[in-house]
């Protein structure tokens, strides 16, 4: 198939763009370059142009004769302050929605979308006797006296259980309402065209080529890089939220399967290990793989970070064929010591 693939220079969007090419595909790579990702003055690499997907000649020219678009591009990250809103739903939500038209308009109906797992907020929770709860909002009042866990109506924890697709979307961050607003205007347009969505609500991913720390970065890439630093990774809370750490690779395998496999109107679809671990974990397989410093758990909190999400990746393997390859203890102690991304990003993203 020919492959139109946006963000292509990015972390993920590099890899998928390696995974297609090996399956046979042509591939029509893009990516804007933005300094908040690459760096300043950054050029594209070989074989991938500079394109802005809220360009709409740009992208009329591009998808003549495209068969399927994988839209990776993307600003990323749960947001350091409400000044980012306009980068998300500039670049994410206008982005799509001009991407949207222009395939309207280029006859193509395939969509592979990049979505996340941040569009659930909370995850999936029971109480004590196992039945289903569904938790407040944690207060900052209870956060800074160190209470991180939900609880049920006898005092107890909530505990988490596998969070699956039809679960209710409720973002928590600016970055989170930026990737509903996508799938929203994605489902609006299969509605419309008769074309078809995969929505790829991808997990906490790290791997190889990940950018190194920034207020953008995820944990993993943050963790790492105060090791290499010499420096003890600081773990938030009590270390216990429990999260899916998924593999750029296996990412990467599950888009290809998704661009040759269209599914129905609009199927969102869990990526994820199905391997649940915490956050203290992480850093502790970190740390010991790499010999550094142990992990010291501060107490400290984001205000919009949730307690747990893990997700049930049923739906993925029964649709798709998708399986997770690499689990995190093995991928989380390999990604100590793999190459990261060399650019530096600059500031805050700009719209």
């Amino acid at each position: 198939m020919r492959v139109l693939l946006t963000g292509a220079a990015g972390f993920i969007g590099s890899h998928i763009h390696r995974a297609a090419l090996a399956a046979g595909h042509e591939v029509v790579a893009v990516d804007l370059m933005l300094a908040a990702a690459h760096g300043c003055a950054a050029v594209p690499p070989p074989g991938i142009a500079r394109v802005d997907v809220r360009d709409p000649g740009g992208l009329d020219r591009l998808l003549r004769g495209i068969d399927v678009v994988c839209h990776q591009a993307a600003v990323v990250g749960a947001g350091v302050s409400a000044q980012d809103a306009p980068a998300y739903a500039s670049h994410n939500d206008l982005g799509t929605a001009v991407l949207l038209a222009a395939m309207e308009r280029a006859h193509c109906r395939h969509l592979v979308l990049a979505s996340s797992m941040v569009v659930y907020g909370e995850g999936r929770y029971v109480d004590s006797s196992g039945a289903p709860a569904e938790p407040a909002p944690r207060t900052r009042t209870d956060l800074d006296h160190g209470r991180f866990d939900h609880c049920g109506p006898d005092g107890r924890p909530l505990r988490w259980a596998p969070i699956d697709e039809d679960a209710p979307l409720r973002p928590r961050s600016l970055y989170a309402a930026s990737k509903v607003a996508q799938e929203h205007y994605a489902l609006a347009w299969a509605a419309a065209t008769g074309g078809t969505v995969t929505a790829l609500r991808y997990h906490n991913v790290y791997g190889p080529e990940m950018p190194r720390d920034t207020p953008y970065s995820g944990v993993a890439a943050i963790f790492r890089s105060a090791l290499e630093a010499g420096e003890s990774p600081r773990v938030f809370e009590d270390g216990t939220q429990a999260r899916d750490f998924v593999h750029v690779s296996d990412i990467a395998l599950a888009n290809v399967a998704a661009l040759e496999h269209p599914l129905g109107a609009f199927t969102p679809l869990n990526i994820a290990s199905g391997n649940p671990i915490t956050i203290g974990e992480v850093a502790a397989i970190l740390a010991t793989a790499c010999g550094g410093k142990p992990p010291v758990v501060t107490g400290d909190y984001r205000p919009g970070d949730v307690r747990h999400i893990v997700a049930s990746p049923e739906r993925a393997r029964r649709t798709l064929g998708f399986i997770a390859t690499t689990t995190p203890a093995l991928g989380l102690a390999e990604f100590a010591t793999v190459p990261l991304r060399a650019a530096t990003a600059t500031g805050a993203p700009t719209w």
